[in-house]
């Protein structure tokens, strides 16, 4: 049994490396079913179960810190990639079905969260998972820590995520052939070809790097001293709120060219995610299958919206399956959808999963106001 915080520090490093190395190589066919995040989770969860991790004050503590350090942090390096100018270019089409998407995810859950009667726990649930669908995991795991939802709660997310997400991106690949189909049922006209210019994909070196990791800490110590003297919110809610704010400003600096802030960014958030599952275990999970029930369900009418507002505007098939894939499933799988249409298309993809960081905490939390005032 580990009993030294360092120890403990130093296992979930290595743990949150092993699959993070283990995806970025492919050595497994299973990263292209289940992400990193979710076997980290799974790992660090059943490790905790089995005692790995000793629950003294000194561990608690080094838990709490590193989590409330590398939150904020993340945040800032995930929306430093926000470029406005090229979100607004992407013409009316796009526009449309990427709002429409959005809306439609947030009214699905309110919808299903309702008619289920869940309860004022469950509410950080939904909450953290409509974050996730808005954004990626890191946004799931802003609202989560703002919401202050416990770790089988956030357990619950994740498998809801993965599992719902999978048959999600399943289904909209398996659509791509019925693409002139769905054109003439909607009177769509062709599928917009766009080539958004990102950025170069080269490795920024060194001094980039490690100015980066510093802004990314000094966000975090700048967004606790300030969240310490705001009212309104608890001061978890406004770290997130204002490494938001200050990761979008700095977005429109010449910061967003330093291409190295998403590695950083994907580090922290394994880390994160293995910190997390450290202090989670199985007990309770026999809800899983409503909670994957319910998912479905949101997902279901997700795209009984997306298919009234494509006739309503005359979208095609790639625009709303796109739209609707940046939110829920992010950077990691939106480009591959659009390759599936054309390979010019993938800026388009990753302009919009870009997006979503920033969309997926304000509105989720937004969503996260209304699930809790349905539950109580």
């Amino acid at each position: 049994m580990i009993e030294s915080p360092l120890t403990y520090l130093l296992s979930i490093a290595l743990l949150a490396a092993l699959f993070g190395i283990a995806e970025h190589r492919n050595l497994s066919p299973i990263f292209k079913t289940v992400p990193a995040v979710v076997l980290i989770y799974a790992t660090a969860m059943l490790s905790a179960s089995f005692g790995l991790w000793e629950s003294n004050n000194a561990i608690s503590n080094t838990y709490q810190t590193a989590k409330n350090n590398l939150l904020p942090g993340m945040l800032f390096l995930m929306l430093l990639q926000l470029d406005f100018k090229a979100f607004a270019h992407l013409g009316r089409p796009l526009l449309i079905a990427y709002v429409s998407a959005t809306l439609s995810i947030a009214v699905a859950f309110v919808a299903v969260f309702t008619l289920m009667h869940f309860n004022l726990q469950e509410a950080g649930l939904f909450s953290a998972l409509c974050g996730s669908w808005m954004g990626g995991t890191a946004n799931m795991l802003a609202i989560a820590s703002a919401l202050d939802v416990n770790e089988t709660m956030m357990g619950y997310a994740l498998i809801v995520d993965s599992v719902d997400y999978a048959l999600w991106v399943m289904l909209l690949l398996a659509l791509v052939p019925f693409a002139s189909r769905f054109e003439r049922f909607t009177g769509a006209t062709a599928i917009p070809v766009h080539d958004p210019i990102l950025g170069c994909a080269c490795e920024m070196g060194a001094p980039k790097y490690w100015t980066l990791l510093l802004l990314a800490l000094g966000v975090a110590l700048i967004t606790q001293l300030l969240a310490t003297t705001f009212g309104g919110f608890s001061s978890t809610t406004w770290v997130v709120l204002l490494a938001t704010f200050f990761g979008v400003a700095a977005s429109l600096t010449p910061l967003r060219r330093y291409n190295g802030s998403s590695h950083i960014a994907t580090t922290m958030l394994y880390l994160l995610v293995a910190l997390i599952g450290s202090r989670a275990s199985f007990e309770g999970m026999s809800s899983v299958p409503i909670y994957l029930f319910a998912g479905i369900l949101i997902l279901a009418l997700h795209a009984l919206m997306m298919l009234l507002a494509a006739k309503l505007f005359k979208l095609d098939l790639f625009s709303i399956a796109v739209a609707s894939l940046a939110n829920i499933g992010g950077v990691a799988s939106a480009p591959i959808l659009a390759a599936a249409y054309h390979r010019s298309l993938i800026g388009v993809a990753v302009l919009m999963a870009i997006m979503g960081y920033l969309i997926g905490t304000v509105a989720g939390l937004g969503v996260a106001t209304l699930l809790e005032h349905i539950a109580s």
